[in-house]
């Protein structure tokens, strides 16, 4: 027993010299042209910003924290960490042997004699601890809880992948909301102007300097403004329904400010590309997939070898004909069983599985560098996008005024008898289109800087 627990001392001894080595090394990145002209220097990002203080809104907050607290993505998400921490601890209990308990009772007949069947009898009784263990000589059990340690990290990404985006989807649902609630003021506000206008085109014909065709083109525009308000408004509830489920809630109706109080922030710092790829999630996710292919592929590797067993007939403990004098010293016992396993006509399914592990190795780096070059684009194109929204606001105000203005001087020129009702009708519709295309500049900004925010990895912690 001693000689063989010898050979085991020495064997341990020596497995980290005899393991696979082949280091972990993360796929290399040129962050260089990720957001396509620019080379920023500037590392001040808006990701490093919490969100609640990027998010001012108070209600808005409040629906967030709901969204994090209830949303049933997020709880899923929590549930595949709490797998893959099982799964890690699964790994590393593999290192050490498993022990158990073990009673036995054994009772044997036999016939001494021919005139006597089965008369003799004999029985045993033990009672020990047996174990059964494969040591580690070639680093796979390590491998493999290095690959899940990987999985376990990975599905924190994959969580901080979810809440990110419910952090964006809940706010820009909230801004599409308030929008919609602007746009519904705005139609509703054009509604009775037109109802005004409609009035003063009738009794213009009464006084006979207008026709019926007049009135009759007045109040079809006053029409076709009115029916867009059930659509409106079925829009609005639909979205509060959709932000409800994003919240974990029965549909229902959403507390919210006014889109007039929201501000869009007129500078979006973006930081480095580098900054970018070490906070997004998904590119966190991608090199992780990465790293776990890497050290199944090691795994497969080290299969070739051969393996050392420390066999489930290995016990140790008391064995003894009768119970009276079970636990005497002289009848202890010990019992080890081990044993040495290369495998030979199994190499074609091992060489086809290090080959499956390779070519899934290669699949997971190809998507992380897709996942980088994504990340790159949408930051690039939200910038730029951003930046031409911005462009168009003096213009658009502008046009707000001057249609304002339009429609003021038409009306008064259509009473002295100097403009016609047509005149008048394009004004007040052009101006509703503007005045309608002026909320959705808005909440295309505030839409670009939440979709920033989370493109640089904002909302994770």
């Amino acid at each position: 027993m001693r000689n063989i627990l010898l050979l085991l001392i020495i064997a341990l001894t020596g497995m980290t010299s005899c393991q696979v080595v082949n280091k972990y090394k993360a796929p290399e990145v040129d962050p260089t042209g990720l957001f396509r002209e620019e080379n920023p220097t500037d590392t001040i990002t808006i990701a490093n910003i919490p969100w609640k203080a990027f998010f001012a809104d108070t209600l808005l907050q409040g629906l967030i924290q709901e969204g994090l607290d209830r949303n049933l993505d997020l709880q899923i998400a929590y549930t595949r960490i709490q797998q893959a921490e099982a799964g890690l601890s699964m790994a590393r209990a593999a290192y050490f042997p498993n022990i158990a308990l073990t009673g036995q009772v054994q009772q044997n007949r036999s016939t001494p004699n021919r005139d006597k069947l089965l008369g003799g009898q004999s029985t045993q009784y033990s009672l020990g601890i047996g174990a059964t263990w494969e040591i580690d000589l070639w680093g796979k059990l390590n491998r493999q809880s290095r690959a899940s340690y990987a999985q376990f990290l990975g599905s924190q990404a994959y969580r901080d992948l979810i809440q990110t985006s419910l952090i964006a989807n809940i706010a820009t649902a909230y801004y599409s909301l308030l929008t919609m609630d602007e746009q519904l003021r705005i139609t509703v506000e054009t509604v009775e102007l037109l109802k005004e206008s409609t009035a003063t085109i009738h009794a213009l014909m009464d006084a006979g300097m207008q026709n019926a065709a007049a009135v009759k083109q007045s109040e079809a525009l006053l029409y076709q403004t009115e029916v867009t308000i059930p659509d409106l408004k079925n829009r609005i509830r639909q979205l509060e329904n959709s932000i409800c489920v994003l919240l974990g809630r029965t549909p229902g109706s959403i507390s919210r400010s006014t889109l007039q109080e929201q501000s869009v922030i007129p500078r979006l710092d973006h930081g480095i590309p580098a900054q970018m790829l070490a906070k997004r999630p998904d590119v966190r996710q991608a090199e992780l997939n990465f790293r776990s292919a890497f050290e199944l592929t090691n795994v497969a590797q080290a299969s070739f070898y051969p393996s050392i067993t420390l066999n489930s007939g290995s016990v140790i403990g008391y064995g003894a004909n009768t119970l009276s004098d079970f636990f005497k010293p002289e009848n202890i016992f010990a019992n080890i069983l081990a044993g040495i396993t290369q495998p030979l006509f199994a190499r074609k399914q091992l060489t086809s599985n290090l080959k499956i592990r390779k070519a899934q190795q290669q699949e997971a780096l190809l998507e992380f560098q897709q996942t980088v070059l994504s990340a790159g684009q949408e930051v690039s194109d939200i910038l730029y996008a951003f930046q031409s929204s911005l462009s168009k606001n003096d213009m658009r105000t502008r046009q707000v005024n001057s249609l304002q203005t339009a429609v003021e001087y038409t009306k008064e020129l259509l009473i002295a008898g100097e403009a016609n009702y047509t005149e008048v009708l394009n004004a007040e519709q052009s101006l509703l289109n503007a005045q309608l295309k002026q909320a959705d500049d808005k909440l295309e900004q505030l839409q670009y800087g939440v979709n920033l925010y989370r493109s640089l990895g904002g909302g994770s912690y």
